[in-house]
């Protein structure tokens, strides 16, 4: 498999509100930024959306270091609680139902698809990348407020 580094990131303003999404790829030495965004939307959507579009860019099967710094989706994933929500019919352990269902749907495929080593790291923080998925996050979110 090849071996691929995504960083991605999520913003809204209001939340919910206008939000906006980005993320990198690396591979063998090259970049790729891919970023969107939404009118109304949610912080957390946004972090799930910049997720799916990444994988999706993906041509072919590939073993991928993905770094976040949504703790909502990165635990969901590692911890297994998306697949518990899943297997309840979209229900958590709280009784109540899962949100953003819509768009777990879409992760989850991908997931079979690629081998995802998942990494949260701190927002807003010293990881380069990760304040570069932000500034095109925001700049999305900013399209869409107009």
């Amino acid at each position: 498999m090849k071996q691929v580094t995504i960083y991605t990131d999520g913003a809204c303003s209001g939340n919910p509100g206008p939000g906006g999404w980005g993320a990198i790829l690396e591979f063998q030495g090259k970049e790729k930024e891919l970023s969107g965004g939404e009118a109304h939307t949610t912080n957390n959507r946004m972090e799930l959306s910049a997720c799916i579009f990444a994988l999706r860019a993906l041509k072919f099967p590939c073993e991928v270091d993905l770094y976040t710094d949504s703790k909502y989706v990165c635990d969901a994933v590692v911890k297994g609680w998306v697949y518990g929500w899943k297997a309840k019919g979209w229900i958590k352990a709280d009784k109540k139902p899962a949100l953003n269902v819509d768009l777990w749907e879409q992760l989850l495929p991908l997931l079979q698809t690629h081998k995802v080593n998942w990494h949260w790291v701190k927002g807003h923080a010293s990881n380069e990348k990760n304040n570069r998925c932000d500034a095109l996050a925001v700049a999305e979110s900013r399209k869409h407020a107009e």
